[in-house]
C-alpha cells in the first residue's frame, strides 16, 4: 500500500533500519519520569541527535504537534490499567486509528500478549486493529510480549511463535524483547517476516544496550526501540547518539 509505504519511511532510513525513542511510559504512570517530565526539552534533543522516530501517547502528540520534525510519530493506541494497580493484562484500545491519523500518527502501536490468560483478547484486539490500519493505510506496530508483563524469563520457541503471530495478525512491524545468544536470535526474526525491532528493556549501562544491539543486528534485527535507557540518564542525547551510531554505521 503506498500510503503505508510513505509513512514507514518516515520511521526506517535508507539502510532499512531505525532508531526509535520511546516516550510512551506516562500513560503506564511509570516514575521516575526524569526527563520524561518535560516533553517539550526532551523531544527536540532526540530530535537533534538522530531519533528516527518517536513512540509517544495522544496527550504528548496534542501537546507538542511542532516538534515532530524530522522524526516519525508512532502513536500508541492502547492502555488503561497503571503502576497503581499492575494490572497490566487489561488493556485496552483508548484511541481509534483515525484519532491517530487526526493527531498526525505515521503509525500506531499496542501490545500483543501471549502465553497468558489475556492472550485471546488481546491478540483479537490486535487483528481488529490491523484490519483498521489496512483500511486507512497506517503501519501497525506489534509490541509483543510472550509470557505477558510479569515474564522474567521466557523460552526461545516463546519468542519465536510471539513475533510470528504479531506478522500474522497483520502488524508492519514487531517490536519486542532481546535475548542473546544472537546465534539463536536469528531464528526469531527468520520467523519474523516483517521488520522486527527490539525493545531497550529495564535500565543497563550503554555499553551493555548497544552490545546487545550489535548481538540483535548480526541475528537480523532492523533496530530499536528505547525508552528507560534514554530518558532516565543524566545525557539522553549523548545516549542516542551512540545508538544512532551502532545501528546506523556500515
Amino acid at each position: 500500500m503506498t500510503n503505508k509505504q510513505i509513512r514507514l519511511n518516515r520511521i526506517f532510513k535508507q539502510d532499512g533500519k531505525t532508531v526509535i525513542a520511546a516516550m510512551d511510559h506516562g500513560i503506564a504512570g511509570i516514575t521516575p519520569l526524569a526527563h520524561l517530565e518535560f516533553p517539550r526539552v526532551l523531544i527536540p534533543e532526540l530530535v537533534q541527535n538522530g531519533a528516527d522516530a518517536i513512540i509517544t501517547t495522544p496527550g504528548i502528540a496534542r501537546h507538542c504537534p511542532d516538534l515532530f520534525i524530522g522524526a516519525g510519530l508512532i502513536l500508541r493506541i492502547d492502555g488503561g490499567p497503571s503502576s497503581l494497580t499492575g494490572d497490566w493484562g487489561k488493556m485496552e484500545i483508548i484511541r481509534s486509528v483515525e484519532d491517530a491519523l487526526r493527531l498526525g500518527a505515521d503509525a500506531v502501536i499496542l501490545m500483543g500478549i501471549t502465553g497468558t490468560s489475556d492472550e485471546a483478547h488481546s491478540l483479537a484486539t490486535m487483528g481488529q486493529v490491523a484490519a483498521c490500519c489496512d483500511e486507512w493505510g497506517i503501519p501497525l506496530v506489534a509490541e509483543m510480549l510472550p509470557g505477558g508483563f510479569a515474564a522474567k524469563e521466557v523460552t526461545f520457541d516463546q519468542l519465536i511463535i510471539s513475533a510470528r503471530l504479531g506478522a500474522e495478525l497483520g502488524a508492519d512491524i514487531v517490536k519486542m524483547r532481546y535475548q542473546g545468544p544472537a546465534e539463536s536470535y536469528q531464528a526469531v526474526t527468520s520467523a519474523c517476516y516483517v521488520p522486527l525491532v527490539i525493545l531497550g528493556g529495564s535500565r543497563q549501562s550503554p555499553e551493555d544496550l548497544i552490545q546487545e544491539i550489535k548481538q540483535s543486528q548480526l541475528a537480523g534485527a532492523r533496530g530499536v526501540a528505547v525508552g528507560r535507557n534514554l530518558w532516565q540518564t543524566e545525557q539522553p542525547g549523548q545516549i542516542l547518539t551512540r545508538l544512532v551510531k551502532a545501528i546506523h554505521s556500515k
